[in-house]
């Protein structure tokens, strides 16, 4: 078990790498990864099985504590990032096939790692699982209806068969593994250790899966394509700095601002890759792939950067306290 453990910590550590890998994979040899094509939402529905055995009745009982944090955080979420994407759309003009993925991930609920980087970062991980946990126990309706609205002037939106896989995929695997974690949780204690490399491994092969995908005609890398990548890392990093303003003008402090900042920029794109691959065309699951990557390296960064600094303050008042003495 400690094995898998290290394996596991050690794809996560390079997440970024080894999806670059994949994709690689998927760009020159398809042929290689694209039989990962048909198994992408059992894949991400055991991602959200991982998701569940790691909630517990504290996650919940939080919402209820302070509940006005939970839904500014909610809001901010189904706000800020389906409104940004839309406008980027607009504003980059891109082709609908694009657009709608873009949008897509936009309306995604928060991404499983906004928990780890608010950890990292020092801010109320607390906050920032409850945060994440409603915002994706209500994504049957609002991924839905917010594409609906957004993205539904360029392509047919089925909202309903929308609504049906989500529950499927994202709602019944994170209620069975809440189910699991609660009844039995300390026999499936090993199993649980094991689940951040099952997941990683997952999003990996997804990732690889999609751009064999797409390039199925070689045409991946041309100019409206390329644009996707300032697109996405555009859309996160204002997705980050809107959170973090919009949190501290409603008064929250920095610890909640930063827990909000990294559940509203960060997005379940691996959700976002099995809905475009299933509704959509691959083209629409390249935003939410390339997301998958930029937005772990730049939550990293940002997540260091907070940390760093809450060190640095922390140190000044004994510094100032040794020379008054």
């Amino acid at each position: 078990m400690k094995a898998i453990v290290a394996t596991g910590q050690f794809l996560g550590k390079y997440f970024s790498l080894f999806v670059l890998a994949a994709a690689a994979v998927g760009y020159f040899q398809p042929s290689l990864i694209t039989w990962v094509l048909p198994y992408i939402n059992y894949l991400l529905g055991i991602i959200m099985f991982g998701m569940g055995m790691t909630l517990k009745k504290t996650d919940f009982a939080d919402v209820f504590k302070r509940p006005k944090d939970v839904i500014v955080g909610v809001c901010a979420h189904y706000l800020i990032m389906p409104l940004v994407a839309f406008v980027l759309c607009y504003a980059f003009r891109l082709p609908p096939a694009v657009a709608v993925g873009v949008i897509l991930v936009g309306c995604c609920p928060s991404g499983t790692a906004s928990n780890v980087m608010c950890f990292l970062a020092k801010g109320d991980v607390a906050l920032g699982v409850s945060v994440g946990a409603v915002s994706t126990l209500i994504a049957p309706v609002m991924l839905p209806l917010m594409l609906w609205l957004l993205a539904g002037h360029w392509v047919k939106i089925p909202t309903a068969s929308l609504f049906v896989s989500v529950v499927e995929i994202v709602i019944v695997p994170i209620v069975l593994g809440v189910l699991v974690n609660t009844f039995f949780g300390k026999k499936v204690h090993k199993v649980t250790q094991a689940l951040p490399l099952v997941s990683t491994v997952a999003i990996i092969l997804i990732a690889g899966g999609v751009v064999a995908a797409s390039n199925k005609n070689g045409d991946l890398l041309t100019a409206s394509t390329l644009i996707i990548i300032p697109v996405v890392m555009l859309h996160n990093l204002l997705g980050y700095a809107l959170g973090f303003l919009f949190s501290r003008l409603l008064g929250m402090n920095h610890p909640k601002s930063r827990a909000i900042t990294f559940e509203v920029g960060m997005q379940n794109s691996a959700l976002g890759v099995a809905l475009a691959m299933a509704f959509f065309s691959p083209m629409a699951a390249i935003p939410a792939t390339l997301f998958s990557i930029w937005h772990n390296m730049s939550g990293s960064l940002l997540a260091s950067f907070w940390a760093s600094k809450q060190k640095s303050e922390t140190k000044m008042p004994n510094a100032e306290a040794v020379t008054t003495q």
